[in-house]
């Protein structure tokens, strides 16, 4: 009873002259069984699961390069980068594209699933139990219908490259 009486508090929406809680704009999705999210501003689109042209000396993680336009794009299998079992080629299978400053790549996922809207009050923070090597790929986590949903960190989860290949570039 009461929790039904809770949920009919939270969709009265706010008086006129309150403002809405502040919230954010996430892309959801699935990925070895797992649900994520990434914010929307990081994402340049979505397609279709194409194989990529494997990279020889690549991390286990990284499944190749594909096409984009006229532009490589390197492509991640984002349940091997969290540390689960490599994603199974499928054709439902999709590449998110996301950008975290000049860095571009694609994460392999299972399937998108929505945009949400979380209020910003509905985030919490990730428990520290990353270990002092690295830092936690995700940093936020919120709960939607009793799924807990992991907000990654783009700048954590897409690969740095190496400064001397930056180097012999510039």
């Amino acid at each position: 009873m009461n929790e039904l009486h809770a949920q009919q508090i939270d969709s009265v929406p706010p008086p006129e002259n309150e403002a809405p809680a502040p919230s954010t704009e996430l892309l959801t999705f699935r990925c070895g069984g797992q649900a994520y999210a990434v914010d929307i501003m990081c994402v340049r689109e979505i397609r279709g699961w194409s194989e990529p042209t494997p990279l020889p000396h690549a991390p286990p993680y990284m499944r190749g390069m594909v096409n984009l336009r006229g532009s490589v794009l390197p492509v991640m299998d984002l349940a091997q980068r969290m540390g689960q079992s490599r994603t199974e080629d499928h054709p439902r299978n999709v590449i998110v594209v996301v950008q975290d400053g000049t860095r571009v790549h694609g994460l392999l996922v299972d399937a998108v699933s929505d945009i949400v809207h979380p209020r910003l009050d509905q985030l919490q923070d990730v428990p520290h139990v990353a270990n002092d090597d690295g830092q936690a790929m995700a940093e936020r986590l919120f709960v939607v219908d009793d799924t807990m949903i992991q907000v990654l960190a783009t700048a954590q989860i897409l690969p740095r490259v190496d400064t001397r290949i930056e180097d012999h570039i510039a």
